[in-house]
């Protein structure tokens, strides 16, 4: 007879959830390195902007999050491996930055609409972000 804690449920959740927790964490980590890549990449400085109170730097920076977001936790459902796991997240991530930056250059003059706080420049690049990530994810999800 086997006790609880010798459960065949038990003992999955304890030879898993350290790879869970692996596979996240490295999900995690690409995400922070994808958005400060972007912080670098844009003309304007979202980070000082935030700290001094500007919503539509915050809503913009937001919306990079949940757009990175997206598409890397696809990725890390359909992952088998860690390897597999991380080529598709920088994949995603290259991809994903590309088109933002196309997105911030076809909205002209939104890097000065952002520093000027307008948040219907903000909004509208929100949409974009999340679209494109939307988009990403399903392509990925194959």
């Amino acid at each position: 007879m086997t006790t609880p804690l010798q459960s065949p449920e038990i003992q999955a959740f304890a030879t898993g959830f350290p790879i869970t927790l692996l596979h996240a964490g490295v999900t995690v980590v690409i995400l922070f390195a994808a958005a400060a890549l972007y912080v670098m990449l844009t003309p304007h400085k979202e980070i000082r902007l935030i700290r001094e109170g500007n919503t539509a730097a915050a809503v913009s920076l937001g919306g990079v999050l949940v757009g990175l977001a997206i598409p890397l936790a696809v990725s890390l459902k359909a992952s088998t491996t860690l390897v597999e796991l991380a080529l598709w997240g920088v994949a995603i991530t290259l991809v994903q930055l590309l088109v933002f930056r196309l997105v911030d250059l076809i909205l002209h003059g939104l890097p000065k609409r952002i520093q000027d706080d307008e948040m219907a420049a903000a909004a509208m690049l929100v949409g974009a972000k999340i679209a494109t990530a939307l988009i990403l994810a399903a392509a990925v999800s194959g």
